[in-house]
């Protein structure tokens, strides 16, 4: 059975639902603009976003959010403008959503759950007049004499003057995102730059039972090493980044070690470079800063005069030289964090261990792959999309928005933000041009 539309647009995520919401903005209610999502539910990515708390943007004005575009920030300039991050916090807030600005420009909303901003997502669309039908895989999509003719699942089929194409990534499969956007570009003609997860767990060498290099799954089990370091969260402290011995990146924060890896706002920031270099075969390795604020030199008499205490206290003179440490190192370190620290710094004592603190060096050797990264970095090729509309310059009428354009971005709001401004800006480009 064929229907028409004017607006078809293929998955009902970040970047659909607001197309929609841009679309009916300009061609009013008696416009037929349809979204077609796969899965029984729109927006099941954003469901599990922040661990369910959804930071579904950032606040920071254009000059800092474009810090964290990669890989080339003045792609999304135009869709940013269109819908900034503050209008996005008041598009929702007009469908009923309360929002709070936390540390970091990070916008959540005021109930800290994800399934709140998914349904003022879903009522913006819906109320627009925009039909959302669920439950219907696109399989093929082309350009007809006609306009374009989207085949689905039941025998189903679209025809349409407008395309806009928003299926997301390859990150979180079970969430709908299995790449069916690259396949229908590259159908019609597009390049795809290549793909690699991206905000995912780095894997210290020697963290998990495998000895393989590259993509490690996060259900590998962990190593008796791994099992030490999972579950500790560190803050405030640094992390660089080598790449063949070269040093590439610094960052300051929140480190997490999970049963993936190496994880939290700062693991995620080097992830993009240390996956990179991976999948290139470049050696990569990290040094953590467990003491940021002191220099060595400063840290080093402290510890000695620290030492000088616990040797000269009654209740500790007498014991052996590796107690006396050990008290030494509770004074330092979180107690759950000793154990796998002075496993993996050999021969450490009292003298050494100001640079091992500032310099906690870990060979990395893999990284979890799409089964739990945040986002997918590649794409269709931005060289074949204009900026300005998101339209194709190889296709007429087609629109591409969201993940599946070669655009990402770090932690912190950042990724849904310009999800949310693509969907708007192509939306509005596909109707005008209608």
């Amino acid at each position: 059975m064929e229907q028409k539309a004017d607006i078809v647009i293929v998955g009902a995520g970040a970047a659909g639902l607001m197309a929609a919401a841009g679309a009916m903005k300009i061609l009013g209610p008696s416009a037929k603009v349809v979204i077609l999502e796969k899965m029984p539910r729109p927006s099941r990515k954003i469901m599990i976003t922040g661990k369910g708390r959804c930071n579904f943007t950032n606040a920071k004005p254009w000059n800092e959010f474009s810090t964290h575009i990669h890989p080339k920030a003045d792609f999304l300039k135009s869709a940013f403008y269109n819908l900034t991050s503050d209008a996005m916090i008041q598009y929702l807030a007009d469908q009923g959503l309360e929002s709070v600005v936390e540390r970091g420009d990070r916008a959540f909303p005021a109930s800290y759950s994800a399934a709140d901003v998914v349904d003022a997502l879903v009522k913006g669309a819906r109320d627009s007049g925009a039909r959302i039908i669920c439950g219907c895989e696109v399989l093929q999509c082309r350009d007809g004499n006609d306009g374009f003719v989207v085949e689905c699942s039941g025998n189903q089929a679209f025809v349409c003057s407008k395309l806009i194409v928003c299926t997301g990534g390859l990150s979180y499969p079970t969430t709908g995102s299995t790449g069916d956007g690259y396949r229908f570009a590259k159908s019609m003609g597009h390049s795809i730059t290549p793909l690699f997860p991206s905000l995912t767990a780095i894997v210290p060498k020697g963290y998990k039972v495998t000895s393989v290099n590259g993509h490690i799954d996060r259900s590998t089990p962990l190593s008796e090493m791994g099992k030490l370091l999972c579950g500790n969260q560190l803050k405030n402290v640094g992390m660089s980044l080598f790449i063949d011995g070269n040093p590439v990146q610094d960052e300051f924060g929140d480190l997490d070690f999970t049963d993936g890896g190496l994880e939290g706002p700062i693991g995620f920031k080097i992830s993009r470079r240390s996956v990179l270099a991976l999948t290139n075969g470049a050696k990569v390795y990290v040094e953590i800063d467990l003491k940021p604020a002191v220099e060595l030199v400063s840290l080093s008499s402290r510890i000695n005069n620290l030492f000088d205490e616990i040797s000269k206290d009654r209740r500790s003179a007498s014991k052996p030289y590796r107690e006396r440490f050990r008290i030494l190192l509770t004074k330092l370190l979180p107690s759950s964090l000793i154990p796998a620290f002075v496993k993996m710094n050999s021969n450490l004592d009292h003298k050494s261990l100001a640079k091992a603190l500032k310099c906690w060096k870990m060979d990395i050797s893999g990284y979890v792959g799409y089964e739990r990264c945040v986002v997918t970095a590649g794409g269709v090729s931005r060289d074949e999309v204009v900026a300005k509309t998101l339209e194709s310059r190889i296709v007429k009428g087609l629109y591409f928005a969201g993940e599946v354009l070669d655009i990402d971005a770090d932690t912190g709001g950042y990724n849904l933000q310009s999800a949310f401004s693509m969907g708007y800006l192509a939306g509005m480009s596909a109707a005008r041009s209608i």
